[in-house]
């Protein structure tokens, strides 16, 4: 029998590539998503597909009655909107976590692998990010995606995890209609369709973006290595790049395009860029795509 993993988050951006890989690999993908974010038509057709949402018990209760493993990236994944409604953000990303944590435990599940994210930093400045650094969220977000990964470490006795630290992730198959989440999206959006890109924030903030592929290959690898297990990993790769850096490649790849400054979002941060020596030493991976190269085909796809 095929080995089944558990994706959630299945319909999104990320969850469905990871989806699409696990797939291609052999296995029996069982897929959940509350849609309110992720769009049906992304889910790939080999998927047995749950609709709901995860901080319910009711959804729960629907999940298959064995799992080889958990991909949890089901979430509420933009700081900006965590303001608007925190418990929301609380039940999204934490809530479910723990009723899959405990479904896990039940079922014997032999890991969970958690989509965190670089905004349980905060602000950091001029180095790179070290999973070893304090943690000190600047926004709703950051704090669930934390205590979920609080969480987690409790329970690692009765079931492995591994807490993915996602940088800046953008490719092909990412929203081009939500402009509150993925910096590289939310710009070309703009640009594609009116030439005109919308700065929230200083051009001069730091970040670091990483290629879709590469972030399926680190998913795929996390789920098969056990020398990565019970800790967060940084997942970028290590390059920092200036917003403004990022607006030029834009402009010079749709020609006419302009630019304008407003203010910055609450809990935006300043400098946030990878250590990814956890990375390149557990999972092996050593190179990626640079951004010039990523967003050439980001653009060809739309």
């Amino acid at each position: 029998m095929k080995k089944l993993i558990l994706i959630t988050g299945v319909a999104g951006f990320i969850g469905s590539k990871i989806a699409d890989r696990f797939i291609e690999e052999g296995f029996h993908v069982v897929g959940v998503d509350d849609l309110s974010n992720g769009k049906l038509k992304n889910i790939p057709p080999k998927v047995d597909f749950i609709k709901g949402d995860l901080s319910k018990k009711k959804t729960v209760s629907l999940l298959p009655r064995t799992c080889n493993q958990i991909l949890h990236l089901a979430g509420q994944s933009s700081g900006e909107i965590s303001f608007d409604d925190p418990v929301n953000d609380l039940n999204k990303n934490t809530v479910s976590t723990l009723n899959l944590i405990n479904y896990g435990i039940e079922k014997r599940a032999k890991r969970i692998i958690y989509s965190s994210s670089m905004s349980v930093y905060g602000q950091l400045f001029k180095k790179k990010t070290s999973e070893r650094d304090i943690c000190k969220p600047l926004s709703c977000y950051g704090v669930s995606k934390m205590m979920s990964e609080k969480y987690l470490y409790i329970f690692r006795k009765q079931i492995p995890f591994l807490s993915l630290r996602m940088f800046n992730v953008y490719g092909p198959g990412q929203d081009m209609n939500n402009l509150r989440q993925g910096m590289v999206s939310i710009y070309l959006a703009q640009a594609l369709k009116n030439k005109k890109i919308m700065v929230k924030g200083s051009l001069k903030r730091i970040r670091d973006f990483i290629f879709i592929d590469d972030v399926v290959e680190c998913w795929f690898r996390a789920s098969k290595y056990n020398t990565s297990l019970n800790q967060a990993m940084n997942i970028g790769t290590g390059i920092s790049t200036k917003v403004e850096e990022l607006i030029k490649i834009i402009l010079k790849k749709i020609p006419g395009t302009k630019y304008h400054l407003l203010k910055s979002t609450k809990g935006d941060q300043d400098f946030i860029v990878a250590d990814n020596t956890l990375l390149k030493s557990k999972l092996k991976i050593k190179k990626f795509l640079n951004l010039e190269k990523g967003l050439k085909l980001f653009i060809s796809s739309l």
